[in-house]
């Protein structure tokens, strides 16, 4: 029993905050242009890899395949704890998460489907802009490497770590840390095998 309730809330944890991953545009940025919002940013891409949640309480992980269409989103998961698939999908005012083990999950954002699935609160649509190795609002520090890539953003409460290979622009390695008032940490961390 208890494994069966465990393996259910770490498959909705694990799901439910790869909405860390969407695109979902209906989070309020703080006051002041969203640096993402120039002409070049077009907020289409395509991505396939792995993410590993850990939490104080649960931890997990999953392959993942991420289409981004501006606002609109599709992600797949895989491979969590050797359950089939979970699909999460999106557009503004419109979020669904379905898996054989949660059943359909909706809400209008991405961020009342995280809190609802989990009880996590966090700036999901952050992740768009952060896997380009951009800064999600203007209240953001940055530190940057000797190639003026981005290697790290502290935003929102989050640290945001970007690892790069060789000598590409964007990150094939994002590492995400929420520390919490116990002590101990949120940690998300996401590689990115293809784009």
């Amino acid at each position: 029993m208890f494994m069966h309730i465990f393996s259910k809330f770490s498959l909705t944890l694990i799901a439910a905050s790869t909405l860390i991953l969407t695109g979902c545009q209906q989070y309020t940025q703080p006051q002041g242009p969203n640096v993402s919002q120039t002409p070049e940013a077009t907020n289409n891409f395509n991505l396939q890899g792995k993410i590993g949640v850990k939490t104080p309480g649960q931890s997990g992980s999953a392959f993942f395949t991420w289409v981004q269409q501006q606002d609109e989103f599709d992600i797949e998961l895989s491979g969590i704890l050797g359950v089939g698939k979970t699909q999460i999908s999106g557009k503004p005012g419109e979020v669904s998460l379905n898996s054989a083990k949660t059943g359909l999950i909706e809400a209008e954002t991405a961020e009342e489907l995280l809190e609802r699935a989990t009880g996590w609160q966090a700036p999901i649509t952050h992740l768009v802009d952060w896997v380009q190795a951009k800064p999600a609002t203007t209240q953001v520090k940055i530190n940057k490497d000797e190639q003026n890539r981005p290697i790290q953003f502290l935003e929102d409460g989050w640290t945001v770590d970007l690892s790069y290979s060789d000598q590409a622009q964007l990150p094939n390695k994002l590492i995400l840390k929420q520390a919490l008032e116990s002590g101990q940490e949120n940690r998300i961390t996401m590689i990115i095998q293809n784009r």
